[in-house]
């Protein structure tokens, strides 16, 4: 057995030198090992020792300075992975996988999987399921997560080496979106969480990441890996004690008690990491992740959310109805979209697309322990209203400190926005009625901005069973913090 912490010290010391060479290092260790055996042993120690291997074999120290912004815009599912997915489907179903009566199949998966979603049904994954699932969404769930990275990476708060826990990883398009979004010189150290038939084809996608990736499947329940289930925690393979990033990528919806997980991934983080939790934009989805993310950011648990929903008022959590997601640019159609989706049986009436999914739209929320924020703002009772005092305010003109959380949606009528402080108690619209130069900030903020209103006229919509506030050319709205 090699002499492990002999390879440590002379690790530790040709960093501060020059390139660690495993031959090198074989030399001044007893026993002459071979250098084969150095390198295994130093690619097993590397995230310990902040070490990346490069290309030539060689390790060298990871840089201390934070992930830099990569400029987050994925136009298309990258090629490599594409081709990943359908070596799969080829090996499965032959090079006609999408036609006859293995693309009726996968089709059927797809719809399958669609109404489950859509109703709230339990979802279940074999072989077929999972490959049909990988058609359908692999591609925006490989770009969601770099939207919502951004979030951190603002703030410097994702480190060049990182435990990744991603629970229910399904086929792996968090996984290869996180692998992508971080730099040439990142380690991570990541394990996946993944029962069902979809580990398969998760190991297969992981096959395309880079050796400073380093991954390991855990095909067990999350129940079962956070010891919720009455074992102990973690007793597959190997995992770290603590995570600094866990990703729960469109699960918690499938999962019997996502507020017990949620809360056990909290207690396996590092006292600065993040949970990183991101659903479809569907109504049941995106609003079951809000009453996720409300149940377990309180004021007692001391577990803060840092984006994007913020609570302005010192104590307070929301209680609306929490449909909230941002929008991203679409991805071009990848090619075994669109071959599935041109194979299919239509009619004269049917129109083209069912089986196509380029939509970035997404919910999401950042939790952390350490009280952090993504911006630090709060709104101050000497110059603004609180949303959840709005039924005291109606027809009057107030000032509000408020969190853009929509873009437009109206249907070509005046803009509407959902806003929130994190008090209201009922769903808040900004609609504007006249556009002005002292209130164009409104439309020009992003999602998750935080806007200053001022002189707001406060109505009740009956219909809609919420406020309006009504920005008009006596508003002026100010970005406070995009």
């Amino acid at each position: 057995m090699i002499d492990r912490a002999a390879v440590r010290n002379n690790a530790n010391y040709l960093r501060n030198v020059r390139p660690i060479d495993p031959e090198e290092i074989a030399e001044y260790i007893e026993g002459g090992p071979h250098p084969a055996v150095v390198r295994e042993t130093l690619r097993e120690e590397a995230f310990d020792l902040r070490l990346r291997e490069r290309d030539d074999g060689a390790f060298e120290p990871v840089p201390e300075e934070p992930v830099p912004d990569p400029g987050w815009a994925p136009t298309a599912f990258p090629d490599d992975y594409s081709f990943a997915l359908e070596d799969l489907l080829v090996r499965e179903f032959g090079a006609n996988w999408h036609r006859g009566e293995s693309g009726a199949e996968l089709r059927e998966a797809v719809r399958r999987l669609k109404d489950d979603y859509l109703y709230g049904n339990d979802v279940a994954y074999d072989r077929v399921a999972a490959l049909g699932y990988g058609i359908y969404h692999l591609p925006a769930y490989y770009a969601t997560i770099g939207h919502v990275l951004d979030d951190l990476v603002e703030n410097a708060l994702l480190d060049r080496t990182l435990r990744v826990l991603d629970v229910g990883a399904g086929v792996g398009g968090p996984a290869l979106g996180l692998h992508d979004y971080l730099p040439d010189d990142a380690v991570v150290d990541y394990h996946a969480v993944e029962p069902s038939a979809a580990a398969d084809v998760l190991e297969r996608m992981l096959d395309e990441t880079g050796r400073n990736f380093r991954s390991t499947v855990h095909e067990e329940t999350a129940e079962s890996f956070l010891g919720l289930d009455g074992g102990t925690a973690g007793s597959g393979d190997a995992a770290p004690e603590e995570f600094d990033l866990v990703v729960f990528g469109n699960v918690l919806s499938e999962l019997d008690d996502p507020v017990a997980v949620t809360e056990a991934a909290l207690g396996r983080l590092a006292a600065d990491g993040s949970v990183v939790a991101f659903a479809p934009a569907d109504r049941n989805t995106a609003m079951g992740l809000r009453e996720v993310e409300r149940a377990v950011a309180t004021p007692e648990s001391g577990v803060e959310t840092y984006a994007p929903t913020l609570r302005l008022w010192p104590n307070a959590t929301p209680s609306d109805g929490g449909w909230s997601f941002d929008v991203a640019d679409d991805l071009d159609v990848p090619a075994f979209q669109r071959r599935l989706d041109e194979a299919a049986d239509r009619g004269s009436g049917d129109e083209p697309g069912e089986f196509v999914n380029v939509d970035v739209q997404f919910a999401y929320a950042i939790l952390r322990p350490d009280g952090k924020r993504r911006v630090d703002v709060q709104a101050s009772a000497d110059r603004c209203a609180r949303m959840a005092d709005s039924e005291e305010h109606v027809t009057d003109r107030v000032n509000l400190l408020a969190v853009k959380l929509s873009h437009d949606l109206s249907a070509g009528g005046n803009a509407l926005y959902r806003v929130g402080d994190g008090s209201q108690t009922v769903d808040h619209y900004l609609v504007c009625t006249r556009e002005t130069v002292l209130n164009d900030d409104l439309r020009t903020a992003d999602y998750g901005s935080v806007v200053f209103v001022e002189n707001g006229l406060v109505l009740w919509n009956d219909d809609e069973g919420a406020y309006n506030v009504v920005v008009d050319d006596e508003t002026v709205v100010d970005l406070v913090a995009p």
